[in-house]
């Protein structure tokens, strides 16, 4: 299969694409599909809506008829021609981690938004030809045959290497344990490329450590620098995609540089963990439908967990930045109240159904932050019944090791008795109650910390109308938004409800200050007027609870110096 990728104008943000599928055998008819979703996102795409035009033809030019037999798939009648060419385009204009984009400063395409296939075909080798200006150079994993032209050895290589075009690309490039690495950055930015390849180079050599390889001999960190507040990032195989912004807080270690550290390390331990140890429903991927598994504990649960402690054991964080990292899942746990209602594994099946968004509330957990949670407490559970010895690392590497370089995926059964293995002992109380139950992790936790030399310190909001009536607000364009209720507090009781606008308490008319005015009047009487969904003004007398909701809880360090937290922190 062949791709030829061009556009006319660049502002108008059409791609032009140019599919070239060999029709060897004669078939009469050629079924061409567009992937439904993306691998690292786990919810349908539908990619074929930013499709304007679609046109069929032989190798000389003459249109074939085709019918749309679904949102994504197509059927192309060839009339036993030795080649079908399909001509489309793409609007492409919507930029993070995982999307495509083209304007006037640069070409940036991940493959499995818009590249078509032939399922029958999706093993053979492809080829991408790219017409660009002169002066743009191309930051990618694929092999490069010339300066513009790549080859991939399968449909499956070709989407998961994307790529940006342009002729503003600042690059630098490091080796550590025998893998060359490169940094791409694009867009408004001043990368000290000193200071990154000095923190990069520490987090790079423990992770391969640990693992006892890496997967590939090249790697690429592609990032798109953005001038407003965006935070994501999209692993692959030989690279990653990261969209940070805004451009000035970067490399300001009061801004925003500890999180491209974090999200760089994530992605990077994603080149094992989902990229090589993978889901056994997800080997190979479907691209076609939903690709359910309940192990996103494993794939994004482990490595949120790993990629935040990585930082720390490789000496680029130390402990206060390490704990700040712990305390905001911490946080994250506990003003979540789905986990009551849905457990981390199920929340994982149904990423498909809402897994990016808010949802109802609390309805569900996170695989991100549960999953977290339940490694942390994984990993301090098999140091405990080995004396230390062992560690959640040494379960990644068996998974490695023998699934992942053997061919094989990994089902939820698998990791349990690799765990159970290296740990020596039953794993069945945390992978009933944490991974498939919804049974409370402070006990858990406290347990877990105290292991290592550590509180789990808990204390109340600062905020009265957290603390005493519980409930969160935000702020949306100057409007004070209740944004969440705790189960059975006043608030929900007294029938406050989630989306509600609070627009003044006790008559004074709020400017983005109700927890200053909450806090002023304490334990008086407060009135909240409130503004419902459908624009009823309604007044609520509060009365606070003896009860303390939405505390505070922090992982503090009990003893300086402590056996089992240096094991864990070289672990």
């Amino acid at each position: 299969m062949k791709y030829i990728v061009s556009y006319q104008q660049a502002a108008n943000h059409f791609i032009d694409i140019e599919f070239i599928v060999e029709n060897s055998q004669q078939q009469e008819k050629i079924t061409v599909q567009l992937p439904a979703w993306r691998p690292g996102r786990y919810e349908l795409g539908n990619f074929a809506k930013n499709i304007q035009k679609w046109q069929a033809f032989n190798e000389k030019g003459k249109p074939l008829c085709f019918e749309k037999t679904a949102k994504d798939t197509w059927n192309v009648f060839t009339n036993k021609a030795k080649q079908i060419h399909i001509k489309y385009n793409y609007y492409a204009n919507e930029i993070n981690a995982g999307s495509s984009y083209l304007d006037d400063n640069q070409l940036y395409i991940n493959g499995v938004n818009c590249f078509l296939y032939v399922p029958e075909q999706i093993n053979t080798p492809c080829t991408l030809e790219l017409k660009l200006p002169k002066d743009y150079q191309t930051a990618t994993g694929l092999k490069a045959k010339s300066k513009h032209q790549f080859e991939a050895k399968d449909f499956h290589e070709l989407v998961d290497c994307p790529f940006i075009a342009s002729n503003s690309l600042k690059h630098h490039s490091f080796e550590e344990s025998n893998v060359l690495f490169h940094m791409w950055f694009q867009g408004e930015c001043k990368p000290d490329f000193k200071k990154l390849e000095n923190d990069f180079k520490k987090f790079c050599k423990k992770q391969i450590k640990d693992f006892g390889s890496f997967p590939v001999n090249e790697y690429h960190f592609l990032f798109q620098i953005l001038t407003y507040k965006t935070y994501h990032g999209v692993e692959h195989s030989n690279s990653t995609v990261i969209s940070l912004g805004p451009s000035y807080e970067i490399m300001d270690e009061k801004g925003w540089y500890n999180e491209l550290l974090g999200v760089s390390s994530h992605e990077l331990y994603h080149t094992w963990n989902v990229k090589q140890i993978r889901p056994i429903e997800m080997y190979p991927y479907d691209y076609t439908k939903e690709n359910y598994t309940v192990l996103g504990y494993l794939d994004e649960g482990v490595t949120t967990y790993f990629g935040d402690k990585y930082l720390f054991t490789s000496g680029v964080f130390d402990w206060t930045q390490y704990k700040s990292t712990f305390d905001k899942l911490l946080e994250r746990h506990y003003t979540n109240f789905g986990v009551e209602n849905l457990s981390v594994a199920s929340s994982s099946f149904d990423t498909w159904l809402d897994g990016y968004v808010r949802g109802i509330p609390n309805r569900k957990g996170s695989i991100y932050t549960e999953g977290a949670l339940v490694a942390f407490i994984t990993d301090i559970f098999i140091m405990k019944n080995t004396s230390n010895k062992k560690g959640l690392k040494d379960v990644m590497k068996i998974l490695y090791t023998n699934f992942a370089q053997k061919g094989k995926g990994v089902s939820d059964v698998d990791y349990k008795a690799v765990v159970e293995k290296v740990a020596g002992s039953s794993y069945d109380k945390i992978y009933t109650e944490l991974i498939h139950g919804t049974a409370a992790f402070t006990p858990w936790l406290k347990d877990a910390v105290s292991y290592i030399g550590c509180e789990l310190k808990i204390t109340p909001s600062d905020s009265y109308n957290e603390a005493k009536f519980g409930f969160k607000v935000r702020y949306e364009n100057n409007s004070c938004i209740i944004d969440n209720i705790a189960p059975n507090a006043i608030a929900e009781k007294l029938g406050l409800a989630v989306g509600d606008e609070i627009l003044a308490i006790n008559n004074i008319k709020l400017v983005n200050d109700l927890e200053q005015w909450s806090n002023y009047f304490g334990g008086e009487k407060q009135t909240i007027t409130i503004k419902r969904a459908l624009g009823k003004i309604e007044l609520i007398n509060l009365k606070p609870a003896e009860t303390k909701y939405f505390n505070k809880y922090q992982l503090l360090k009990q003893r300086e110096k402590d056996a089992n937290f240096n094991a864990w922190s070289k672990k």
